[in-house]
Formats: structure tokens, sequence, C-alpha cells
């Protein structure tokens, strides 16, 4: 299983929440674990001013990272950690249990939900991210959708070997600095290693290494 290892897809060394991966298990092992490590963090440290018209539910289970920039429109709801220096465009939403590292960017109309996004990643405009892990320097075109449901309603299979991942719901892992055209559609369980490239308009799945 040496194709699933951590190491093909991220560097944790500066990420300051590596201790949701145990080396010894899947890649996406952290999604399994996401809900109660930010269950059981102390949340609520928020080192900006929150400006008028940015709608913030459940506050005291938000942390915001100082330098980081949210324009009007944006909802976040809790609970959830967004990092230092980041940058949260009008009108993205970005729901429960989602932690952003540091100098992410994330674009208009983008949505995220149950995920993980490293250091210096971007989810341009009008981008969905479910369940998700994306890795340190990924850009996400615009119109990106990371598909975290199969039509069937059944477990999602990971990768091109169809691998049990035990989540019903469950998007992708984009490794570091890959580059995902506008437009394209990942399929749920799809991982994707470091450095990639995929073209606008593309229907991705399976493994990309």
């Amino acid at each position: 299983m040496d194709f699933l290892t951590l190491e093909l897809f991220f560097n944790l060394d500066h990420f300051m929440h590596k201790s949701l991966w145990i080396e010894s298990l899947p890649v996406w092992s952290a999604l399994h674990k996401l809900k109660d490590y930010l269950n059981s963090y102390s949340l609520g440290r928020i080192e900006i001013e929150i400006p008028p018209n940015v709608y913030l539910k459940n506050p005291e289970l938000i942390s915001i990272g100082k330098g980081t920039v949210i324009e009007p429109g944006a909802m976040i709801i809790g609970p959830c950690i967004i990092g230092e220096n980041c940058v949260i465009r009008h009108c993205a939403y970005i729901r429960e249990y989602v932690i952003l590292g540091d100098h992410c960017s994330i674009g208009h109309s983008a949505e995220l939900k149950h995920s993980i996004l490293l250091d210096g990643s971007a989810v341009t405009h009008f981008c969905y991210v479910g369940d998700s892990i994306i890795g340190n320097g990924v850009n996400l075109g615009a119109g990106v959708k990371c598909a975290n449901l199969r039509l069937d309603r059944g477990e999602v299979l990971a990768g091109l070997k169809k691998i049990s991942s035990g989540l019903k719901k469950f998007g992708a892992i984009v490794g570091d600095g890959a580059q995902i055209g506008c437009n394209s559609v990942i399929n749920p369980g799809t991982l994707i290693g470091k450095g990639a490239i995929c073209y606008p308009l593309q229907n991705i799945g399976g493994t990309i290494v």
C-alpha cells in the first residue's frame, strides 16, 4: 500500500495540524479524525477584526489567524480553523469542520465542508470542496468541483484500485503543488499525487501520480 502513504502526497513539516495523520494509515485517514479533532480543539480565538456583513455562525467555535482578510458577504460556520494571512473572498461559504492552513485563498462563491487545506492552497471562485484534503500550493481553477458522494450512495472506494475508504462521503486527495484546470470535476475517491497537472474541462478519477 505504498501508493497510499502520506509522503506521496504531502509534506507536513510546517503544517500546524499534522497530528491528524498517522503514518501507518492511508492518507485519507485524517478525514476520519477531523470532527473529533476540531471538537476537542481550543477554538474561539479570532485575531482579526471582522468586517461588517461577514457572517460567523458559532463564533466561539471559530479560530482565525492574524493577517487574514475576509471580505463582506462571506459566511463561516464553526467548528473551523482559518490560519494566518489567508484571503476569504466575497460570498465564500465555509461550512463546519474545515481547517485552512496559512496563506490560503478561498474565492468568490466557493464552498468548503469537512475538508483540510494545507498551506498556500487556493480554491478559486465557484469551486466546491467537500470531504477532501488539498495539499500545499495547490490551485483549483475556477469552477472545479470535488464531488464527494456516489450516485448510489455507497461507500466511496479510493483510487484506481478501489480501496475501501470506510467513508460514505469522500472527495479527493490532491497532493502538494498539483494544478487542476478550470471547470473540471474530480470524482469521489480520486487520488492525485504531488505536482500533477490536470487540464481544464476534465472528468478526473482514479489515481494520478
